[in-house]
Protein backbone atom coordinates (compact mmCIF):
# COMPACT_ATOMS: atom_id res chain seq x y z
CA UNK A 1 0.00 0.00 0.00
CA UNK A 2 3.03 2.17 0.69
CA UNK A 3 4.74 1.76 -2.51
CA UNK A 4 1.60 2.46 -3.93
CA UNK A 5 1.30 5.88 -2.23
CA UNK A 6 5.02 6.19 -2.89
CA UNK A 7 4.40 5.96 -6.59
CA UNK A 8 0.98 8.05 -6.72
CA UNK A 9 3.14 11.22 -5.08
CA UNK A 10 5.98 11.13 -7.87
CA UNK A 11 3.47 10.93 -10.20
CA UNK A 12 1.74 13.95 -9.24
CA UNK A 13 5.04 15.98 -8.12
CA UNK A 14 6.49 14.88 -11.99
CA UNK A 15 2.93 16.63 -13.15
CA UNK A 16 3.33 19.76 -11.94
CA UNK A 17 6.85 19.70 -12.61
CA UNK A 18 6.08 19.20 -16.28
CA UNK A 19 3.16 21.76 -15.99
CA UNK A 20 5.29 24.33 -14.35
CA UNK A 21 8.41 24.02 -17.24
CA UNK A 22 6.80 26.47 -19.36
CA UNK A 23 6.44 29.07 -17.02
CA UNK A 24 9.86 28.61 -15.70
CA UNK A 25 11.28 28.90 -19.47
CA UNK A 26 9.60 32.03 -19.95
CA UNK A 27 10.92 33.12 -16.90
CA UNK A 28 14.17 31.90 -17.26
CA UNK A 29 14.64 33.43 -20.87
CA UNK A 30 12.43 36.61 -20.78
CA UNK A 31 13.60 37.75 -17.39
CA UNK A 32 16.54 35.86 -16.04
CA UNK A 33 17.98 36.06 -19.30
CA UNK A 34 18.45 39.72 -20.17
CA UNK A 35 19.10 40.55 -16.34
CA UNK A 36 21.76 37.81 -16.57
CA UNK A 37 23.10 40.08 -20.15
CA UNK A 38 22.72 43.26 -18.61
CA UNK A 39 24.91 41.66 -15.12
CA UNK A 40 27.69 40.54 -18.20
CA UNK A 41 27.58 44.07 -19.74
CA UNK A 42 28.48 45.53 -16.62
CA UNK A 43 31.91 44.46 -16.36
CA UNK A 44 33.31 44.76 -19.84
CA UNK A 45 34.80 47.94 -21.72
CA UNK A 46 32.96 50.31 -23.32
CA UNK A 47 33.07 50.35 -27.14
CA UNK A 48 34.06 53.24 -29.27
CA UNK A 49 31.07 53.97 -30.94
CA UNK A 50 28.59 52.20 -28.94
CA UNK A 51 28.33 48.34 -28.00
CA UNK A 52 31.12 46.64 -25.80
CA UNK A 53 34.47 45.06 -25.85
CA UNK A 54 34.84 41.50 -24.37
CA UNK A 55 37.45 42.98 -21.72
CA UNK A 56 36.67 42.62 -18.44
CA UNK A 57 36.84 45.75 -16.68
CA UNK A 58 34.98 47.39 -13.27
CA UNK A 59 35.43 50.88 -15.15
CA UNK A 60 31.54 51.08 -15.27
CA UNK A 61 30.76 50.12 -11.48
CA UNK A 62 33.49 52.51 -10.63
CA UNK A 63 31.85 55.33 -12.34
CA UNK A 64 28.31 54.99 -11.07
CA UNK A 65 29.72 56.65 -7.46
CA UNK A 66 33.39 57.94 -8.61
CA UNK A 67 34.65 60.08 -11.18
CA UNK A 68 37.86 61.25 -12.04
CA UNK A 69 38.50 64.79 -12.85
CA UNK A 70 40.49 64.89 -16.41
CA UNK A 71 42.22 67.84 -16.08
CA UNK A 72 44.15 67.19 -12.32
CA UNK A 73 43.23 63.33 -12.68
CA UNK A 74 41.94 63.33 -8.89
CA UNK A 75 39.00 61.06 -7.51
CA UNK A 76 36.07 62.36 -6.22
CA UNK A 77 32.36 61.78 -5.81
CA UNK A 78 29.93 61.56 -9.17
CA UNK A 79 27.68 64.30 -8.11
CA UNK A 80 25.74 64.14 -11.01
CA UNK A 81 24.87 60.50 -10.87
CA UNK A 82 24.06 60.80 -6.78
CA UNK A 83 22.04 63.55 -6.97
CA UNK A 84 19.82 61.72 -9.40
CA UNK A 85 19.82 58.94 -6.83
CA UNK A 86 18.85 60.95 -4.52
CA UNK A 87 16.03 62.73 -6.74
CA UNK A 88 14.63 59.61 -7.58
CA UNK A 89 14.08 58.00 -4.56
CA UNK A 90 13.22 61.47 -3.02
CA UNK A 91 10.34 62.18 -5.55
CA UNK A 92 9.27 58.28 -5.56
CA UNK A 93 8.75 58.35 -2.08
CA UNK A 94 7.22 61.72 -2.03
CA UNK A 95 5.09 60.21 -4.53
CA UNK A 96 4.21 56.80 -3.12
CA UNK A 97 3.04 59.28 0.53
CA UNK A 98 0.84 61.51 -1.48
CA UNK A 99 -1.02 58.65 -3.21
CA UNK A 100 -1.40 57.43 0.30
CA UNK A 101 -2.71 60.94 0.68
CA UNK A 102 -5.47 61.05 -1.73
CA UNK A 103 -5.90 57.43 -2.36
CA UNK A 104 -6.96 56.39 1.24
CA UNK A 105 -9.67 58.90 1.69
CA UNK A 106 -10.86 58.17 -1.81
CA UNK A 107 -10.75 53.86 -1.36
CA UNK A 108 -12.71 54.69 1.91
CA UNK A 109 -15.37 56.53 0.11
CA UNK A 110 -16.20 53.88 -2.68
CA UNK A 111 -15.81 51.12 0.17
CA UNK A 112 -18.57 52.79 1.98
CA UNK A 113 -21.23 53.54 -0.63
CA UNK A 114 -23.83 51.65 -1.24
CA UNK A 115 -22.93 48.08 -3.40
CA UNK A 116 -24.03 49.13 -6.41
CA UNK A 117 -22.83 52.13 -6.64
CA UNK A 118 -19.19 50.94 -5.74
CA UNK A 119 -18.60 49.51 -9.50
CA UNK A 120 -18.98 52.89 -11.02
CA UNK A 121 -16.72 54.74 -8.94
CA UNK A 122 -13.84 51.91 -9.46
CA UNK A 123 -14.63 52.48 -13.28
CA UNK A 124 -13.77 55.64 -12.69
CA UNK A 125 -10.60 55.07 -11.16
CA UNK A 126 -10.12 52.12 -14.02
CA UNK A 127 -10.47 54.46 -16.79
CA UNK A 128 -7.53 56.31 -16.73
CA UNK A 129 -5.95 53.43 -17.21
CA UNK A 130 -7.57 52.57 -20.94
CA UNK A 131 -5.42 55.89 -22.25
CA UNK A 132 -1.89 55.72 -22.99
CA UNK A 133 0.66 56.90 -20.15
CA UNK A 134 1.96 59.20 -22.94
CA UNK A 135 -1.25 61.31 -23.56
CA UNK A 136 -2.10 61.13 -19.99
CA UNK A 137 1.26 63.26 -19.33
CA UNK A 138 0.50 65.63 -22.06
CA UNK A 139 -2.86 66.27 -20.50
CA UNK A 140 -1.54 66.81 -16.78
CA UNK A 141 1.06 69.39 -19.14
CA UNK A 142 -1.66 71.54 -20.55
CA UNK A 143 -2.74 71.69 -17.13
CA UNK A 144 0.28 73.51 -15.22
CA UNK A 145 2.12 75.27 -18.15
CA UNK A 146 2.23 78.65 -18.09
CA UNK A 147 -0.39 78.92 -20.61
CA UNK A 148 -2.47 76.38 -19.29
CA UNK A 149 -5.54 75.58 -17.19
CA UNK A 150 -3.89 76.57 -13.87
CA UNK A 151 -2.12 79.67 -14.47
CA UNK A 152 -4.65 81.15 -17.06
CA UNK A 153 -7.46 80.72 -14.02
CA UNK A 154 -5.45 82.03 -11.34
CA UNK A 155 -4.53 85.16 -13.86
CA UNK A 156 -8.28 85.64 -14.40
CA UNK A 157 -9.46 85.16 -10.83
CA UNK A 158 -6.21 87.80 -10.04
CA UNK A 159 -4.29 86.01 -7.69
CA UNK A 160 -1.07 86.22 -10.00
CA UNK A 161 0.12 88.92 -12.22
CA UNK A 162 2.18 86.24 -14.44
CA UNK A 163 2.37 82.89 -14.77
CA UNK A 164 4.00 80.56 -12.21
CA UNK A 165 6.55 78.36 -13.51
CA UNK A 166 5.78 75.39 -13.00
CA UNK A 167 6.44 72.93 -15.34
CA UNK A 168 10.28 71.45 -16.24
CA UNK A 169 10.59 71.26 -12.07
CA UNK A 170 10.35 68.56 -9.67
CA UNK A 171 7.29 69.98 -8.58
CA UNK A 172 5.69 68.49 -12.40
CA UNK A 173 7.51 65.77 -12.15
CA UNK A 174 5.77 64.72 -8.58
CA UNK A 175 2.45 66.20 -9.82
CA UNK A 176 2.67 63.85 -13.47
CA UNK A 177 3.58 60.94 -11.23
CA UNK A 178 1.15 61.23 -8.51
CA UNK A 179 -1.65 61.21 -11.34
CA UNK A 180 -0.30 58.38 -13.02
CA UNK A 181 -0.09 56.21 -10.39
CA UNK A 182 -3.06 57.24 -8.16
CA UNK A 183 -4.99 54.08 -9.05
CA UNK A 184 -2.26 51.55 -8.46
CA UNK A 185 -2.69 52.60 -4.68
CA UNK A 186 -6.33 53.27 -4.91
CA UNK A 187 -7.13 49.64 -6.29
CA UNK A 188 -5.34 47.65 -3.31
CA UNK A 189 -6.76 50.06 -0.82
CA UNK A 190 -10.16 49.62 -1.83
CA UNK A 191 -9.30 45.47 -1.67
CA UNK A 192 -8.61 45.59 1.96
CA UNK A 193 -11.33 48.33 2.70
CA UNK A 194 -13.70 46.44 0.66
CA UNK A 195 -13.39 43.38 3.65
CA UNK A 196 -12.97 45.68 6.63
CA UNK A 197 -16.10 44.85 9.09
CA UNK A 198 -17.01 48.04 9.81
CA UNK A 199 -18.89 46.48 12.75
CA UNK A 200 -15.95 47.27 14.34
CA UNK A 201 -15.68 51.28 13.64
CA UNK A 202 -18.96 51.26 14.78
CA UNK A 203 -18.03 49.52 17.88
CA UNK A 204 -14.91 52.19 18.40
CA UNK A 205 -17.37 55.05 18.31
CA UNK A 206 -19.59 52.87 20.89
CA UNK A 207 -16.39 53.11 23.04
CA UNK A 208 -16.15 57.12 22.98
CA UNK A 209 -13.21 56.97 20.69
CA UNK A 210 -12.81 59.67 18.23
CA UNK A 211 -12.47 59.30 14.65
CA UNK A 212 -9.05 60.32 14.82
CA UNK A 213 -8.53 57.09 17.60
CA UNK A 214 -11.14 55.25 15.12
CA UNK A 215 -8.85 55.93 12.38
CA UNK A 216 -5.42 55.06 13.95
CA UNK A 217 -6.43 51.69 16.09
CA UNK A 218 -9.14 50.51 14.17
CA UNK A 219 -9.31 51.27 10.39
CA UNK A 220 -5.45 51.49 9.82
CA UNK A 221 -4.39 48.48 11.41
CA UNK A 222 -7.14 46.34 9.41
CA UNK A 223 -6.01 47.96 6.31
CA UNK A 224 -2.82 47.74 6.01
CA UNK A 225 -1.73 45.28 4.28
CA UNK A 226 -3.25 47.40 1.20
CA UNK A 227 -1.58 50.13 2.13
CA UNK A 228 1.48 48.34 2.24
CA UNK A 229 0.41 46.10 -1.58
CA UNK A 230 -0.06 50.14 -2.63
CA UNK A 231 2.87 51.48 -1.58
CA UNK A 232 5.04 48.70 -3.80
CA UNK A 233 2.94 49.10 -6.96
CA UNK A 234 3.05 53.22 -6.73
CA UNK A 235 6.88 53.33 -5.51
CA UNK A 236 8.59 50.76 -7.76
CA UNK A 237 7.31 51.85 -10.72
CA UNK A 238 8.02 55.45 -9.99
CA UNK A 239 11.22 54.90 -8.92
CA UNK A 240 12.54 53.79 -12.14
CA UNK A 241 9.83 56.24 -14.28
CA UNK A 242 11.23 57.47 -17.76
CA UNK A 243 7.97 58.68 -19.45
CA UNK A 244 7.01 61.13 -17.05
CA UNK A 245 10.17 62.24 -15.86
CA UNK A 246 10.92 63.35 -19.39
CA UNK A 247 8.52 64.96 -20.77
CA UNK A 248 7.58 66.73 -17.31
CA UNK A 249 11.05 67.44 -16.37
CA UNK A 250 11.73 68.26 -20.38
CA UNK A 251 15.52 66.68 -19.83
CA UNK A 252 16.41 69.18 -16.69
CA UNK A 253 15.50 66.85 -13.75
CA UNK A 254 16.66 63.57 -14.79
CA UNK A 255 16.06 60.57 -13.24
CA UNK A 256 17.91 57.09 -13.18
CA UNK A 257 15.47 55.61 -15.78
CA UNK A 258 16.26 58.93 -17.93
CA UNK A 259 19.79 58.48 -16.97
CA UNK A 260 20.00 54.66 -18.22
CA UNK A 261 18.64 55.65 -21.05
CA UNK A 262 20.86 58.21 -21.89
CA UNK A 263 23.72 56.41 -21.72
CA UNK A 264 22.71 53.46 -23.89
CA UNK A 265 21.61 56.09 -26.36
CA UNK A 266 23.72 59.55 -26.76
CA UNK A 267 26.19 58.24 -24.40
CA UNK A 268 27.16 55.44 -26.04
CA UNK A 269 28.24 53.46 -22.80
CA UNK A 270 26.51 50.14 -22.62
CA UNK A 271 28.81 48.99 -19.13
CA UNK A 272 27.68 52.13 -17.81
CA UNK A 273 24.09 51.84 -18.40
CA UNK A 274 23.72 48.17 -17.30
CA UNK A 275 25.78 48.78 -14.15
CA UNK A 276 22.88 51.59 -13.33
CA UNK A 277 20.57 49.27 -14.19
CA UNK A 278 21.65 46.71 -11.80
CA UNK A 279 21.88 49.00 -8.83
CA UNK A 280 18.35 50.39 -9.87
CA UNK A 281 17.32 46.75 -9.37
CA UNK A 282 18.84 46.46 -6.26
CA UNK A 283 17.84 49.60 -4.94
CA UNK A 284 14.08 48.48 -5.24
CA UNK A 285 15.31 44.82 -3.73
CA UNK A 286 15.85 46.61 -0.73
CA UNK A 287 12.74 48.50 -0.67
CA UNK A 288 10.94 45.38 -1.36
CA UNK A 289 13.15 43.55 1.54
CA UNK A 290 12.23 46.56 4.11
CA UNK A 291 8.81 46.51 3.12
CA UNK A 292 8.43 42.86 3.72
CA UNK A 293 10.07 43.17 6.76
CA UNK A 294 8.44 45.51 8.39
CA UNK A 295 5.11 43.93 7.37
CA UNK A 296 6.20 40.30 9.00
CA UNK A 297 7.20 42.59 12.13
CA UNK A 298 3.91 44.21 12.45
CA UNK A 299 2.16 40.83 11.98
CA UNK A 300 4.00 39.16 14.71
CA UNK A 301 3.84 42.04 17.02
CA UNK A 302 -0.13 41.56 16.49
CA UNK A 303 -0.75 38.42 16.45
Amino acid sequence: MSDLSSAADKLARRTRWLLLTPALVILVFAASGPLLITLVYSFLTAGAYGGVEWQFSWDAWFNVVFERDIFEDTLGFSDAHLSIFWRSVKLSLMTTLFCIFFGFPTAYFIATRPKKQRDLWMLLIIIPFWTNLLIRTFAVVELIRNEGTVNTVLIALGIIDEPIQMLFTEFAILVGMVYVYLPLMVLPLYASMERLDFSLVEAGYDLYANRLKVLRRVILPLVKPGVIAGSILVFVPSLGAYVTPRVMGGGNQLMIGNLIELQFGQGRNWPLGAALSITLLAIVMIALMVYVRTAGEDEVRHG
